[in-house]
């Protein structure tokens, strides 16, 4: 993915905090730490990776896909930009 290249140090940076976070967890249950302080972060976890994968898909559809034409615009946009507003919406 070309588009991930020159992103690549931001991805690498959400990733090494992402791999932080899965380490929290781990010495979280290693020192047998509530079930809801686990949850809370298991939960914070599972939203820096949705994020990553938002950047990353809207990255691709902004990078891989092409313009409709102009008579298949619509009053609220492109239709990638639809599709984008829809993924950021399914990820909040």
């Amino acid at each position: 993915m070309s588009h991930t290249v020159q992103e690549k140090q931001k991805l690498l940076n959400r990733v090494r905090r992402i791999r932080g976070q899965l380490d929290a967890i781990e010495r979280a249950l290693e020192d047998e730490h509530g079930c809801v302080s686990v949850l809370q972060q298991i939960t914070s976890c599972r939203g820096a990776m949705n994020g990553l994968l938002a950047g990353v898909l809207e990255d691709h559809i902004r990078t891989h896909l092409t313009e409709v034409d102009a008579e298949h615009e619509h009053a609220n946009g492109s239709a990638k930009d639809q599709l984008i507003e829809v993924v950021h919406s399914y990820f909040k």
